[in-house]
């Protein structure tokens, strides 16, 4: 039996092409807001992140109403380090709606999400966006998605899915360029015709999959997910089971029912199949768990999650520094919020070591983390970090495998060479070579995960601003060899104190400075870069001694360059495996983990 009335579908795009826009704009449309209403852009990136970043970090839920039917729709991030998002909400859903920069045209993570899309079988609407964009090239772009989607697999039904322009910052669809613009219509019409209603029987015994969690500090653990078949009631008594999980078989009760209804749940007595609802009130769910009528104990399958290619050790700060900014700073602390992040981000791992005071925390790549880190910052922790490493594994043969990326980069064509040239170093396979939009070069690399740290901000110097990079996991394949991570050394704070003009301005012939005068420094501190590969000693503490002679302005004269301020991204990417960063909610620093000078260089020695 079908559910007419009902539509459930996922927004998945590459990065930047507008989704969540988008999404706001089906709100504003649907009249879920009064007219008088102040709404903020992009009102569904709810994290302080995702909105000065302008990335998606978590998919949310929201629905909105559209002549009498119920369209629940799904935001999803559109960033390859959270593809675990991605992967697992789409089987909440019946159809996609895939949007396409009108001028960029499909890009690699277009292709990620589609392909999790075919492999499900899901319908699908193509929306062209931001097709008011100078150098928007939409008929060209039907004809990249097509091709596309044949390059997938794609049957009969998914090649015939209807094709929108839209330009969502704009607020209005058309079915034809030639139309005129008026309202997001004829993306909302297209919805009702290219996705399918969902299907179920409702009489059989209750069935939900359990797709995302969210977590509140009142009720815990919130179960969001799709009822299969049947209907679901509060203080209905149901188990709770696992596919990849036999063991796990719970008596539990349902407490509270929630659906969606724009930006806000509403609580509900009973739900029946095709909704997507949330659960509160089980303490344990899991993302993959099924809650089910003990007349049918037979849970869903649901794919597993990607695993982790990159980890950092997280640790209790134990530099002269130590707890002066942090309100959080215990092993205690760092190990709670840890655990806490588990309840929602299922891509993260995190494990015990031998220490303590650390804890090695997995994720899907350096954005992925790094997130994490900035979060924990703003919430008052205090710890330190160390480099990102690769995971590696070993095949039944014993020989030893890493991660790989496939690199798509689009550059202007004088830059092409020097970006070739910096990731063959770094391992780099040159796969593909071609011309993009505009006097552009699209080039395409296999290069293990390793290869592409620290290489960011080198990829933005070399291409002056202008070049593309886009990544998608790969898989595993031979170990590559040994590589160099940095070419700089590090000039290192030689003493406790305060940073002077005087010691600044002798410092800073030595390479580049990352602080500025009347700053606390202290031992074994990374306080610049040098020109050349050896690691460089100074006193920024040291003051001009006083002398009968001295004139009175002679100070005058001290010029110091403005120091280069890092982000917490360009410090992760610049630290090296000798080295932490020291994370505080008012400054991060670059350390050596040895802070004394006699010590390090006896472990140098050793090692």
């Amino acid at each position: 039996m079908k559910k007419e009335n009902i539509r459930n579908v996922a927004i998945v795009a590459h990065v930047d092409h507008g989704k969540t826009t988008l999404v706001d704009c089906l709100l504003r449309q649907s009249g879920i807001f009064r007219e008088n209403q102040e709404v903020m852009d992009r009102v569904m990136d709810s994290n302080a992140i995702e909105r000065e970043r302008g990335i998606t970090i978590l998919s949310k839920n929201t629905a909105v109403t559209y002549k009498d039917t119920k369209i629940n729709i799904i935001d999803t991030p559109g960033h390859a380090d959270f593809g675990g998002e991605v992967e697992r909400v789409l089987k909440m859903v019946n159809g996609i709606i895939l949007v396409v920069d009108a001028f960029e045209g499909p890009m690699p993570q277009t292709r990620f999400v589609l392909r999790k899309a075919l492999e499900l079988d899901l319908s699908l609407v193509v929306c062209v966006n931001k097709i008011d964009r100078p150098g928007a090239r939409p008929e060209e772009v039907v004809d990249e998605v097509l091709e596309l989607l044949m390059d997938l697999g794609a049957n009969e039904k998914q090649l015939d899915a209807p094709f929108v322009f839209a330009s969502a910052k704009g607020g209005y669809a058309l079915e034809n360029l030639e139309d005129e613009p008026k309202s997001m219509q004829p993306l909302f019409e297209a919805i009702l015709s290219g996705i399918p209603a969902p299907e179920g029987d409702p009489d059989a015994p209750v069935k939900l999959l359990i797709s995302t969690i969210d977590y509140n500090e009142y009720v815990g653990r919130i179960g969001v997910g799709r009822i299969e078949n049947g209907s679901l009631s509060v203080n209905e008594e149901c188990l709770l089971m696992n596919a990849h999980d036999l063991s796990k078989k719970e008596r539990i009760r349902i407490s509270k029912l929630y659906i969606f209804d724009g930006l806000r749940k509403e609580e509900i007595k009973t739900a029946d199949f095709g909704n997507i609802v949330a659960v509160s009130g089980i303490s344990d769910v899991q993302i993959g768990d099924t809650i089910l009528s003990p007349l049918d104990p037979e849970p869903i399958p649901f794919q597993k999650i990607s695993e982790p290619t990159i980890s950092m050790n997280f640790m209790v700060n134990d530099s002269p520094l130590a707890g002066t900014e942090g309100k959080y700073v215990t092993s205690r602390h760092i190990r709670d919020r840890l655990m806490r992040e588990l309840n929602t981000d299922v891509s993260l791992r995190v494990e015990e070591t031998e220490s303590t005071d650390c804890f090695k925390v997995s994720g899907r790549g350096e954005l992925h983390l790094s997130v994490l880190i900035e979060n924990m910052r703003r919430e008052g922790f205090e710890f330190a970090v160390s480099k990102p490493e690769v995971i590696f594994r070993f095949d039944e043969r014993g020989r030893k495998m890493e991660p790989m990326e496939q690199v798509f980069v689009d550059v202007p064509e004088e830059f092409a060479g020097t970006v070739i040239q910096k990731l063959a170093v770094r391992k780099g396979e040159l796969t593909s070579m071609g011309n993009g939009a505009q006097g552009y070069t699209r080039l395409e690399f296999l290069i293990p995960s390793r290869g592409l740290i620290g290489y960011r901000n080198d990829f933005m110097t070399d291409t002056k601003g202008n070049g593309i990079m886009n990544t998608i996991f790969d898989g595993y394949d031979l170990y590559k060899g040994d590589m160099n991570y940095r070419h700089q050394g590090s000039i290192i704070a030689f003493e406790t104190g305060e940073s002077i003009t005087y010691g600044l301005f002798n410092a800073q012939e030595r390479g580049t400075l990352f602080i500025g005068a009347g700053e606390r420094v202290y031992q074994g501190e990374v306080i610049g870069e040098t020109g050349h590969a050896e690691d460089v000693e100074v006193n920024v503490c040291k003051t001009k001694k006083l002398t009968n002679t001295r004139a009175s302005g002679s100070d005058d004269a001290l010029h110091l360059v403005a120091p280069k301020i890092m982000s917490l991204e360009q410090a992760m990417d610049f630290i090296d495996t000798d080295e932490l960063l020291e994370i505080t909610p008012k400054h991060i620093r670059i350390r050596k983990k040895i802070l004394d000078p006699r010590l390090r260089k006896r472990a140098s020695f050793q090692k």
